[in-house]
């Protein structure tokens, strides 16, 4: 929340003050490999996000099959 307070305090000039220190200190040769650092990075925190998210629904469908399976099978029991 405060960086989202801080980024909308941020106006356009000042983005430009702000790349320009970031080109100043790390140089143009080392930006292209920050950024790649930077999306392999993200990528990497949405498949785990999409990987947890696969399995909390997996085990919030699971005890709803185990709920149904007693079910079946005292129907089964109660026609022999």
């Amino acid at each position: 929340m405060a960086l989202t307070m801080i980024t909308a305090m941020i106006m356009g000039y000042q983005w430009l003050i702000i790349l320009l220190i970031v080109l100043l200190l790390f140089g143009g040769k080392k930006i292209p490999e920050l950024m790649k650092g930077v999306g392999k990075g993200m990528r990497a925190f949405k498949e785990g996000m999409n990987e947890a998210e696969g399995e909390i629904k997996k085990a919030m469908e699971e005890p709803a099959a185990k709920k149904s399976e007693p079910a079946e099978n005292k129907t089964e029991n109660s026609a022999k």
